[in-house]
């Protein structure tokens, strides 16, 4: 009995192996097939003088009346802290998420500064601001002496004006 289920369970795996289709999956023989197709087309060769020449437009440009060099205008409404934002901020942090911002703004707090946090809508961010001013001197004044009094933190070190646009 034990010689007939042998027999059996072994012609059963001749069987199971024998009909197994190929092991190339079709992707490789799409694959095959293509590259066929491609070899057998035959490749054509453009002439120079049937290239038309690549003329370049002049640019013309608008002179936009911006705010001056090194600063960014955004349209901003505040958030959190003191409402006296003036037209030229020092901004040193940038973030998307108002929990991130409103940290930034409790450290600076307890380091002595007013900070700010204020949100712009059309880039949906949130930025912390350290101090604003009426004029864009004090406010790159105000911008080296605290990227200077904070030299040891990176993130500060890219602080940037932020003008006010309503």
């Amino acid at each position: 009995m034990k010689k007939l289920a042998l027999l059996g369970m072994g012609a059963c795996i001749a069987l199971a192996f024998s009909s197994c289709k190929s092991s190339e999956s079709a992707y490789k023989k799409a694959y095959e097939k293509a590259k066929q197709q491609e070899l057998a087309e035959p490749q054509t060769a453009v002439a120079a003088e049937d290239v038309a020449p690549v003329v370049a437009a002049p640019v013309s440009r608008k002179v936009v009346e911006s705010a001056p060099v090194g600063v960014r205008q955004e349209k901003v409404t505040v958030v959190s802290g003191a409402n006296g934002l003036k037209d030229y901020s020092v901004v040193c942090g940038s973030f998307g998420v108002k929990a991130n911002a409103e940290s930034l703004k409790s450290f600076l707090d307890k380091e002595g500064y007013n900070a700010i946090v204020v949100f712009n809508a059309e880039a949906a961010m949130y930025r912390v601001i350290v101090s604003t001013f009426a004029d864009r001197a004090s406010a790159a004044d105000a911008r080296d002496a605290f990227k200077a009094r904070y030299s040891n933190r990176q993130d500060f070190q890219a602080s940037w004006l932020l003008y006010r646009i309503d």
